[in-house]
């Protein structure tokens, strides 16, 4: 085929495998009977891509579809990148090398806003109009999707729609919408097709919006420019997990990925309430599967995959009702298979140390626990729910089982933090490795201390907080730097400018489009990575666009400000949030609704979906 990658192009760069395709498990149908094909796109490079559980999923129940074709593609590496502009070869999909200009539909997944200029690029290398007022009936649809989609506004002037909150259901209607309006000769071109999909319950158009600002450039709400679309436009989510079609025979890489091992969702949602996270939000309600579903899952993909490692998911493992004789049934199951289990996610409150014993027969790896913060001021502040004396039981049991190295994840540049809120980090590790001694007599524990900066989100409690400043971060990062001059003690932490314009599109508007566009067009690519990332290209980018990233990222809020993101809502009530805000001020805690009263957030009564939770049958 004319114009694609070669042998000696593939020859010549890192890691050939990402581009080639035809893995074990991926899925081409017979192109004759192909009416519509959606090219699902993962803006970073494939080890990345792969490892992300939700295109599985989709990738497996659009396929199920008759007449479409959902295929992958995902960003080049630059050292290829250079190659096909040199010798103008478009950017294709793995599963027919389909042009992406040549596909109906490219869905890309909003999952980090440092993965924006990827977007672009990639529509770029595809032939495909950046701006989606210049593409003409001849062009895909470019769709958005996954958890940032809940400010899609600085990417509204680049994508025909967004499909919000869970897709399983909702983009394999609107495959099935396309294929008709297709079949029908595409009639009244693309606007009328927008004009169809706009009526579906999780669907954004943004060009059926308009923004509108104040004198003073403050944004004061969104105007309909039809009567008849939704607003706000309220997220998609699955009544019952034990009805999606999870899928049993994924593609299995030839490379290795990131996460090189079967992936099984335990549940969706979660509601413990943490004040600063976005996802557990616009996750909720919380929806169990059933144990029964996931062993049977579990045999399915360990029989299909040759995988040797199952690793139980969800935004806190450690919370699903029946985990306990979960793993226990599965390490029971799949001794003779050598098929080991993992928890990636494990809550110091909801440790237990017979269950990581059982997973970590071979206890090689240290334990990771997330206090968060330092202090049980800023523990309360972000509702965090646990004590020292949570963590101090828990590491004690594990160092009375023999682990000798722990990591503890924890933000700094939070709401009502202090010095000595700080300062508070590196006394809990000192107290972690003191506990070790008391239970072993012996010095040497390890300790690894990760320290994030914060960035708020939209939808969560600390939407209105201004982010610290870069010197006051950089200031805090290296104050607690020496403190953590401490023997066994490591201390990790991120360039804090990385979460200043990551701050910038989370709680930006559809002006920072402009800001996003000329990033990319100054060489932005891949800015996740640290290598690639330049804050001083970023700060051009958002000067030549007239704006002031100190505007959106570091602004107080008030309480009446309008917010360029609430027309697109997981369902929880403004009213809710800012009470949380108020508590947090107060340090007042907000218990779990899971198995106890509502704390009126809103969102099962405004999306009619209800808790799911087996702990009764647990308890019976």
């Amino acid at each position: 085929m004319e114009n694609e990658l070669s042998i000696d192009i593939l020859s010549s760069v890192q890691k050939p495998a990402r581009y080639t395709g035809g893995e074990f498990g991926s899925i081409v149908k017979d192109q004759s009977k192909v009416e519509a094909t959606i090219a699902l796109a993962f803006p970073d490079v494939y080890e990345v891509g792969m490892s992300y559980l939700g295109f599985k999923i989709l990738y497996h129940l659009v396929n199920k579809l008759e007449g479409v074709q959902a295929e992958r593609v995902y960003a080049v590496w630059t050292d290829l990148e250079a190659k096909m502009r040199e010798r103008n070869i478009p950017l294709r999909t793995l599963e027919t090398s389909k042009k992406l200009s040549d596909c109906d539909i490219i869905g890309f997944t909003l999952q980090y806003e440092l993965s924006y200029t990827n977007i672009l690029n990639m529509m770029d290398l595809g032939g495909v109009p950046l701006f989606s007022a210049d593409r003409t009936d001849d062009d895909p649809f470019v769709i958005v999707g996954g958890p940032c989609v809940f400010n899609p506004e600085p990417l509204a002037d680049f994508f025909d729609f967004a499909v919000v909150g869970e897709g399983e259901e909702l983009l394999c209607e609107i495959m099935e919408v396309y294929k008709t309006w297709k079949k029908n000769g595409k009639l009244g071109g693309r606007k009328a097709f927008l004009d169809i999909v706009s009526k579906i319950q999780g669907v954004y158009v943004p060009s059926f919006y308009e923004p509108e600002y104040d004198a003073q450039g403050l944004f004061t709400g969104i105007k309909k420019l039809k009567e008849d679309v939704q607003l706000p436009v309220y997220k998609r989510a699955v009544r019952d997990m034990n009805d999606v079609d999870f899928p049993t025979s994924p593609i299995v890489p030839f490379g290795e990925i990131v996460h090189d091992r079967i992936m099984l969702e335990v549940f969706r949602g979660c509601s413990r309430g943490c004040r600063f996270c976005h996802a557990g939000m616009v996750y909720r309600p919380v929806r169990e599967r059933r144990p029964d579903v996931l062993l049977d899952l579990s045999r399915k993909l360990v029989d299909n995959t040759g995988y040797n490692e199952i690793s139980l998911v969800s935004l806190s493992s450690a919370d699903y009702s029946h985990l306990a004789p979960l793993v226990h049934k599965m390490i029971q199951e799949f001794k003779d298979d050598r098929v080991s289990v993992s928890l990636p996610s494990l809550r110091i409150d909801s440790f237990c140390v017979a269950i990581a014993k059982e997973v970590n027969a071979v206890r090689k790896s240290g334990l990771t626990f997330a206090p968060e913060a330092g202090s049980q001021k800023m523990r309360d502040v972000i509702n965090k729910g646990v004590t020292e004396e949570d963590l101090m039981n828990a590491v004690q049991a594990a160092f009375e089982n023999g682990w000798s190295s722990v990591k503890l994840y924890f933000m700094i540049g939070l709401p009502y933090e202090t010095d000595e809120d700080v300062l508070a980090i590196a006394d809990l590790a000192k107290k972690v490795q003191y506990k070790y001694y008391q239970v072993t007599g012996k010095r040497g524990c390890k300790v690894t201390v990760s320290a994030s900066s914060f960035v708020p989100k939209p939808y969560t409690a600390f939407q209105w907080f201004g982010q610290n400043q870069l010197e006051e971060i950089r200031r805090k990062q290296f104050l607690l730097k020496d403190a953590l001059k401490i023997k066994n003690v490591t201390f990790q932490y991120h360039d804090a400018k990385t979460g200043i314009i990551e701050a910038v599109f989370a709680r930006g508007d559809r002006r920072v489009g402009k800001a996003l566009y000329n990033a990319w067009r100054l060489g932005a690519r891949f800015d996740g990575w640290s290598d690639h990332f330049s804050y001083d290209r970023w700060l051009e980018a958002i000067n030549e666009a007239g704006l002031d990233k100190d505007f959106y990222a570091s602004r107080d809020r008030s309480q009446e400000e309008a917010f360029p993101w609430e027309h697109v809502s997981p369902g929880v009530n403004r009213a809710f949030l800012w009470n949380e805000w108020q508590k947090a001020k107060a340090q007042q805690l907000t218990h779990d609704c899971r198995r106890t009263s509502c704390t009126g957030c809103g969102i099962c009564q405004k999306l009619g979906v209800k808790i799911i939770d087996y702990a009764k049958e647990v308890e019976g």
